[in-house]
């Protein structure tokens, strides 16, 4: 039988057991064979050896925390900010010029950011809470009680608040999935508005009116942005039913070239306005559709210069404009639907 290396090795000496433990350190079994004193060496174990040996862990904890934190937010970076060739792809699979949007490096910069924020805390604080949990063992303190106490106190905080738990897990998948950013126009289904802040908890969005809303992330179910990639402007013209209808596209189609190539709204207009024709026929009238695809979030904009500059060419032709149909609660092109803010 082949003996086992140090098998036969003597046990610690019962003096130094008792100044230094059963797992002797150096500085303390340095000090017991030097003087043979018990004393003297319990005493250079615990102001020298355990605060020695706490501050190695220290040390050794920032460094890898700050060499994580570094790697992550690398990592982050490239993960999340697309380079230029796939927002090109992107821009071309809904039919537009590749150079015709320019994806900003701010909002890129920004989600990164946000993202590698959580993500490096949430390493920092598991590398320090395993690095306290070996200075306190390094001190002598028995950990079973703390980490059974901690593991009770963790259960009951989970109890108590699922519903911050559940906010902060959807924030993170909404930054991840870049669902939405600062100063986009969004619906959220609980508030409607332009976007302000957005923490892992909450999104801060402002409506038209002024109203600031804080919206928990876990109760929004849905979320439809009007500013991602482009926007289109959408416009019903709405004419008489005896109208000349070749006449009022001929004038409608003119107008909105005109307003789109103006030096104040070409550089807004991301295609040329597209008069898709008679949307609808009522015995209230006939009504038209035109679309024009804008930047993200001008879209408002060109579309009160184009309703006031077509009703001006509709009158100057002699045509007819007609208010509104109105519409029933729930059609879709009632008052508050979507045909006025169709969003890609």
């Amino acid at each position: 039988m082949v003996p086992l290396p140090f098998a036969d090795a003597p046990p610690p000496d019962g003096t130094l057991a008792d100044a230094c433990g059963t797992e002797p350190q150096g500085i303390c079994e340095w000090v017991w064979e030097q003087t043979g004193n018990e004393v003297l060496a319990g005493l250079a174990d615990w102001l020298i050896g355990r605060p020695l040996s706490a501050l190695v862990i220290l040390i050794v904890a920032w460094i890898v925390a700050k060499i994580a934190r570094r790697l992550v937010r690398k990592a982050i970076v490239k993960l999340v900010i697309v380079d230029h060739d796939a927002a090109s792809r992107a821009l071309q699979k809904v039919g537009m010029a590749p150079g015709a949007v320019t994806v900003e490096d701010p909002r890129r910069s920004a989600r990164a950011s946000s993202i590698a924020a959580v993500v490096t805390s949430t390493v920092t604080v598991a590398i320090w809470v395993i690095a306290t949990l070996l200075v306190l063992g390094e001190l002598g303190v028995d950990l079973a009680p703390l980490i059974a106490g901690a593991g009770i106190a963790g259960i009951a905080l989970g109890f108590g608040a699922q519903n911050l738990v559940k906010d902060c897990v959807s924030g993170l998948f909404m930054l991840i999935e870049d669902q939405y950013g600062i100063g986009d126009s969004v619906d959220l289904g609980v508030a409607t508005g332009a976007v302000e802040k957005i923490t892992l908890r909450t999104t801060v969005a402002r409506g038209q009116d002024g109203t600031l809303w804080h919206v928990p992330n876990g109760e929004i179910r849905r979320v439809g942005n009007r500013s991602k990639l482009y926007s289109v402007a959408v416009l019903d013209v709405h004419v008489a039913y005896d109208a000349d209808l070749v006449m009022t596209r001929r004038v409608v189609h003119d107008v909105a070239q005109q307003v789109c190539e103006s030096e104040d709204y070409a550089g807004d207009v991301l295609s040329s306005p597209d008069l898709l024709g008679v949307e609808e026929v009522t015995t209230d009238g006939v009504t038209m559709r035109l679309l024009v695809k804008t930047a993200p979030g001008m879209q408002f904009r060109l579309q009160r210069a184009l309703r006031e500059a077509i009703k001006a060419g509709l009158d100057a032709a002699g045509v007819a404009v007609l208010p509104p149909p109105a519409r029933e609660a729930g059609h879709p092109n009632a008052p508050g639907g979507a045909v006025e803010n169709v969003q890609h």
